[in-house]
């Protein structure tokens, strides 16, 4: 008896081992030179009968204002970190100290998002917190920097069913995502805190005064190369 419960411990430790450590590490191996061909989100979206445009393109296909436009508007240490901003996470943590009545805001990286976009559910939870520290490390360690940026731009749910920068642009502008121009960049950038919600072809108030912020930041950005590490 105790034989066969020995046998059934060692089967789950080797199917955790398997499912949390090998198949992370070999799917990051594999999609660090291939296109990423769909995420659970866009599975999910499938299987409900919802809409889903999606359309790899890799970083020499996708308009540089983009690149830059997120990096100012998402994550300006990108470069600095190495997977968390720890600066952020901690200024949000103080300023939830000071109004605790207020949800504690987020300070997720774009290589945290990238990871949680590649592998995991939309679904809030502590455990999804958990695995995506773990993946973030991954590929941090086995990706350079302008794949993960690369990735981001590709999986990221842009609303109304697009994915992804080339969908995005095709979607809003009616253009492929490397001709899009730096005020179209800022304003695909200004809405992905809520696609959803916000437009980026009719933009009201606070999305046209956002776009102009990030074009500000994309100067930066620039001005500071703060994209140093995401230069072919």
């Amino acid at each position: 008896m105790a034989d066969g419960k020995g046998r059934w411990v060692r089967r789950i430790l080797i199917a955790l081992l398997v499912l949390l450590v090998l198949r992370p590490v070999g799917m990051l191996l594999l999609f660090r030179f291939l296109p990423v061909p769909f995420t659970p989100q866009m599975a999910i979206g499938m299987l409900s009968g919802d809409p889903v445009r999606y359309h790899w393109r890799d970083g020499d296909q996708i308009s540089p204002y983009l690149f830059k436009a997120v990096l100012g508007g998402e994550d300006e240490r990108f470069c600095r970190h190495h997977g968390f901003d720890w600066q952020s996470i901690n200024q949000a943590i103080k300023t939830h100290e000071k109004h605790p009545q207020k949800r504690l805001r987020g300070a997720s990286t774009l290589s945290q998002q990238a990871a949680r976009s590649l592998f995991l559910v939309p679904w809030r939870s502590w455990a999804r917190k958990g695995l995506e520290a773990y993946v973030t490390v991954l590929m941090e360690v086995l990706w350079p920097k302008r794949r993960i940026l690369t990735a981001y731009v590709n999986l990221v749910d842009w609303g109304n069913g697009y994915f992804g920068a080339e969908a995005a642009a095709r979607g809003y502008f009616h253009k492929p995502a490397s001709a899009l121009t730096m005020k179209q960049a800022a304003r695909l950038a200004a809405i992905l805190p809520n696609p959803d919600d916000w437009h980026a072809v009719h933009p009201g108030p606070y999305v046209t005064w956002r776009t102009g912020e990030l074009m500000g930041r994309i100067r930066i950005v620039n001005r500071d190369r703060l994209d140093a590490c995401i230069r072919p």
